[in-house]
C-alpha cells in the first residue's frame, strides 16, 4: 500500500504544459495553470518525465499523501518508473488564486484502478504552488492529502 500511495502521490502531484507568454495573453493565467495541471497528470500516465521536467522548478519539493517529502529528481524518477494500472484519473474542483508572480492551485484527483484484482478508488486533494519565471509558470511545491471515506 505504501508504494501505491507514493505512486499515486506522483500521479496526482503535478502536471503541466509549457505555455509561451504570447499564448498566455490569449488565455487567462487561471486557464493556463489548469491546463498545466492537466498536462502534468497526463504526462505521469505516459511516463513522460521530460514533459514534467519542464514544469518543475529546480528547488521543487513535494509532500506525498503518506507524509514523506521528496525533491525534483525523486519526483521525476517516480514518473519514469510509474507502472500502476489506473482505470481513470479525474481532476476536478479547481481553485486558482494568483498573487502577482505566484499562484496557488487547489484541486481534487479521483483515481480508480485494480490492485490484486480488486477495484480501488482513491480521492486526493492537492495544493500546488507556482511561480512565474522567464515568462512561464514553474511549480515549486506540491502537496497531496488523501481523503478518507467516513
Amino acid at each position: 500500500m505504501g508504494k501505491t500511495l507514493t505512486i499515486v502521490g506522483i500521479a496526482l502531484g503535478i502536471w503541466t504544459l509549457p505555455v509561451s507568454a504570447e499564448e498566455q495573453t490569449a488565455q487567462s493565467a487561471q486557464d493556463v495553470l489548469i491546463d498545466l495541471e492537466r498536462g502534468w497528470n497526463d504526462a505521469v500516465y505516459r511516463q513522460d518525465a521530460d514533459f514534467v521536467d519542464n514544469l518543475l522548478a529546480e528547488e521543487f519539493v513535494v509532500t506525498y499523501d503518506d507524509g514523506t517529502r521528496a525533491d525534483r529528481s525523486h519526483e521525476l524518477q517516480l514518473i519514469t518508473e510509474f507502472n500502476q494500472a489506473v482505470e481513470s484519473a479525474t481532476q476536478e474542483n479547481f481553485t486558482v488564486r494568483i498573487y502577482g508572480e505566484t499562484a496557488v492551485v487547489w484541486f481534487t484527483l479521483r483515481l480508480a484502478g485494480y490492485r490484486q484484482g480488486e477495484l480501488i478508488e482513491i480521492l486526493l486533494n492537492y495544493t500546488d504552488v507556482w511561480v512565474m519565471r522567464d515568462g512561464r509558470w514553474q511549480c515549486v511545491s506540491s502537496q497531496s492529502t488523501r481523503v478518507r471515506e467516513p
